[in-house]
């Protein structure tokens, strides 16, 4: 069997696990809960057993950090365009939203890769460093966050297959790309805003473009976590093994990144 067939279909249930609690908890706390490493924890399965080298698994969770922080800017989009277009209809105004936020991301991951490429040297201090600027976009965005309510009702089961589906497919390309020797690539791939993308398309078909403007702001903070359990995997997998390097580096994510911010949303929430 594949490298790459485990980790998609893993990763495909948890995507649909995970929107699930989105939708039950609400914007602000699902869309928190909903950004813990999930999908990142098969791919980085796959990545371990596919990738030539040790240095080429670390290159591909190195650069995660960049691909979190560029799918910020794809849910920033969603947030500061709609407002900006002109009276169209909704649907010609959520193609050209879903357009842009595309645009945006496939434009950023070019560059980062590019950058990365050109310092593999300084990828594991360069990845902190986003780490800490994705964690401060995203508390950036909580302080100005709109109203985040629970959905009224939910999403349909072909939506929520589709989410599985997307997600699925970006964890096995990115476990293929790792056998092919394309780290970087592979370790954007793995992190492809799948589950981001039809969270936002669903809530608007189904609530309209204002319900999911509420998410962004909990889901980019949250996403944090997930570039932290990279940076820290790439350590603890290569010498601790899959599975304990594996929980570890989620242990210390959520430690980190979701309790504190968890806490901190309640208490701004109360004020």
């Amino acid at each position: 069997m594949p490298d790459w067939v485990l980790p998609a279909l893993f990763a495909g249930t948890v995507a649909i696990g995970v929107t699930v609690a989105i939708e039950r908890l609400g914007g602000k706390k699902g869309g928190l809960i909903g950004s813990i490493p999930t999908t990142i924890i098969p791919a980085s399965f796959g990545l371990f057993a596919a990738s030539p080298t040790t240095a080429d698994f670390q290159h591909a969770m190195f650069i995660t950090p960049a691909g979190m922080l560029i799918n910020s800017l794809f849910l920033l989009v969603w947030r500061l365009v709609p407002p900006r277009l002109p009276a169209w209809p909704s649907t010609p105004r959520l193609l050209s939203t879903l357009l842009m936020a595309l645009l945006v991301w496939a434009a950023m991951a070019s560059a980062f890769v590019a950058l990365g490429r050109n310092a593999e040297d300084q990828l594991a201090i360069a990845s902190l460093m986003v780490i800490v600027i994705t964690a401060a976009t995203g508390v950036w965005a909580c302080r100005r966050n709109p109203p985040a309510p629970k959905q009224k009702r939910a999403i349909g089961l072909p939506t929520l297959i589709a989410r599985g589906v997307l997600a699925g497919a970006a964890i096995g390309l990115s476990v293929w790309l790792g056998t092919r020797g394309i780290p970087l690539i592979a370790g954007l791939a793995a992190v492809f805003p799948a589950i981001y993308m039809t969270t936002m398309v669903a809530l608007w078909l189904s609530h309209g473009e204002a319900v999911g403007a509420g998410a962004i702001g909990p889901m980019m903070l949250g996403g944090t976590s997930v570039s932290l359990f990279a940076w820290v995997a790439a350590w603890t997998i290569p010498t601790w093994g899959i599975v304990v390097g594996c929980g570890a580096a989620w242990f210390a994510a959520v430690t980190l990144i979701t309790v504190p911010a968890w806490r901190w949303l309640n208490q701004t929430a109360r004020t």
